[in-house]
């Protein structure tokens, strides 16, 4: 899927849980995991509305070309 970049497997997202266990602490993770998944979201609605935006825009080219 991404060329170059190798298969991350169950035991290097393991160890990524691990490093970020130990830099943040279990205090922090569901802060951490919470502001994660808020930024995943917006980042997805900011792509839904671009996808949006082109569509539309392609939808006015189209009526434009079957007008002239």
């Amino acid at each position: 899927m991404f060329g170059i970049l190798p298969t991350i497997g169950p035991w290097e997202i393991a160890l990524i849980l691990i490093i970020v266990l130990i830099i943040f602490g279990p205090g922090k993770l569901p802060q951490v995991g919470k502001s994660i998944g808020k930024a995943i979201r917006e980042f997805k609605g900011s792509v839904k509305e671009v996808e949006d935006s082109v569509k539309v825009e392609d939808e006015k080219d189209e009526e434009k070309k079957q007008k002239g």
